[in-house]
């Protein structure tokens, strides 16, 4: 049985490993070249000091005797880690939206259409393969379960936080393997996106492509800053005189908040489905995780805050702190928690995703970007296609190697585009789904739904891209 002690402990080795792979991450160029966040590199370096790695090597030395034959940490703290990345992921999609000012979607609709056309392009687009590779290959050839198909989506757009996140959901639909095999991808995704991306960069400036002159470095800080006004923070902290509370518990309480909201939205699905559909065996709500609800929990708080007039008690510094803490906390714990044992015995499918990936995004970005987005195709598009294959803070570091002073405006309609993305894909409420429809309804109906999605999204960036142009030249 976990003991608080057994927890405390485990997360103080968590941050002792985090201060180490920043020293790791800093002194090795290689690492600092691919702009690897330390949380990975901690979290690879605990996971090489486990059982899986320094275990097996000391048990095929010494024994299973060996005082090592389960690596460097005790069962207790391995536990604490597993269980980990299911719980701290709601807290980082609680945070996405609070404190942030949430246009009208009119008005972000006519700035990021192109871009979400283009995003969820990709994200359809690696669910339409990844179920093909599924049905033709994997499941045949090689035994595995069909929800493999979803894996590309799920590391790819979703990163190593949704991969994680999605554990529990694996386990419950009988295909545990697949937790293993989506943080495996996320890493290679993360990888390849940058490096893809830089040789992309350098291209698409010797071809032409790149329209913005780059003649600043790149910032190692790779998220975007939150400048806020002085009379906001004078408000601020009027609103806090009275309080008597720190301005960074306040704000974890709003998470606290969101994620209640979000839990209780769920819980009401899951009602709703048991006296309905769920009647006739059909069960899809019992499966899905709750940080997507998290998510929505957190859109309701920040709207009701800023039409209650207390939105300023929300700061979205503070709230990027504490989200930025529990994605490492997950990114560390669950590759910690990788089983190598499962990578090696599904190695021949795990390249098979990789490969599949990898090429349907940088493919969609040459041929897709330039009939989607009218205008700056690169510098736009390359953002997308780095968050398809790592994490937000990839894409924009691909917009920073080809227009770090934005004069493209390539981040707000990246920016924008996320009110329509995170919600639905890239861990939104369809990648949180998709496994327990293919569980339920098998990988053709699934593949079906994603082609049409694809077909729809691709057409409608087309008819889009026209009509833009169109416009453009009335107007000349």
């Amino acid at each position: 049985m976990i003991q608080l002690f057994d927890a405390f402990f485990a997360f103080i080795i968590i941050g002792l490993f985090i201060l180490l792979g920043r020293l790791i991450r800093q002194n090795i160029s290689v690492l600092k070249a691919l702009y690897l966040p330390s949380s990975i590199v901690a979290g690879l370096l605990a996971l090489l000091l486990g059982p899986g790695a320094l275990g097996a090597i000391a048990t095929a030395i010494a024994g299973p005797n060996s005082p090592f034959a389960s690596g460097l940490f005790p069962e207790q703290i391995r536990q604490v880690w597993a269980q980990s990345p299911g719980i701290f992921i709601n807290v980082v999609f609680a945070a996405l939206f609070l404190g942030e000012t949430i246009p009208r979607p009119r008005e972000i609709w006519r700035k990021a259409a192109p871009q979400v056309a283009f995003g969820q392009s990709l994200a359809w687009g690696q669910y339409v393969l990844g179920l093909l590779l599924a049905m033709l290959v994997l499941t045949p050839l090689f035994g595995l379960d069909p929800i493999a198909g979803a894996l590309i989506e799920i590391a790819f757009e979703g990163g190593h936080g949704t991969a994680a996140g999605m554990g529990d959901t694996f386990a419950e639909l009988g295909f545990p393997a697949g937790a293993d095999l989506a943080l495996g991808l996320a890493t290679v995704g993360i990888v390849s996106g940058v490096v893809a991306g830089t040789l992309l960069a350098d291209w698409g400036r010797r071809k032409g492509y790149v329209k913005v002159n780059v003649q600043e470095e790149i910032e190692e800080n790779l998220e975007p800053t939150h400048i806020e006004h002085p009379d906001i923070r004078r408000a601020r902290s009027i609103l806090l005189r009275d309080l008597l509370i720190d301005p960074l518990s306040l704000n974890l309480g709003f998470v606290g908040l969101a994620i209640a909201i979000g839990w209780s939205i769920l819980q009401a699905l899951i009602f709703i489905e048991s006296i309905t559909w769920g009647r006739g065996g059909i069960e899809v709500m019992s499966y899905v995780p709750l940080f997507p609800m998290a998510l929505i929990g957190g859109l309701i708080v920040q709207v009701g805050m800023v039409r209650l007039g207390l939105g300023l008690l929300i700061d979205r510094t503070l709230t990027n702190r504490i989200a930025g803490v529990a994605l490492d906390v997950t990114i560390v714990t669950a590759l910690a928690s990788i089983s190598l044992t499962v990578l090696g015995a599904n190695l021949v499918p795990f390249l098979l995703l990789s490969v599949v990936g990898i090429t349907w995004n940088i493919a969609a970005f040459l041929f897709l970007a330039p009939r989607i987005l009218p205008s700056y195709w690169f510098e736009r598009g390359i953002g997308d296609m780095g968050q398809s294959m790592g994490v937000t803070a990839t894409g924009i570091l691909l917009i920073r190697m080809v227009d770090p002073d934005n004069h493209s405006g390539a981040f707000e309609s990246f920016a924008y585009k996320q009110l329509f993305f995170e919600p639905i894909v890239g861990g939104g409420l369809f990648t949180a789904a998709a496994p327990p429809l293919i569980y339920q309804f098998g990988p053709l109906p699934v593949f079906i739904l994603t082609a049409v999605l694809l077909v729809f999204w691709v057409a409608f960036g087309l008819y889009n891209f026209r009509q833009i142009n169109k416009r453009a030249a009335r107007r000349r």
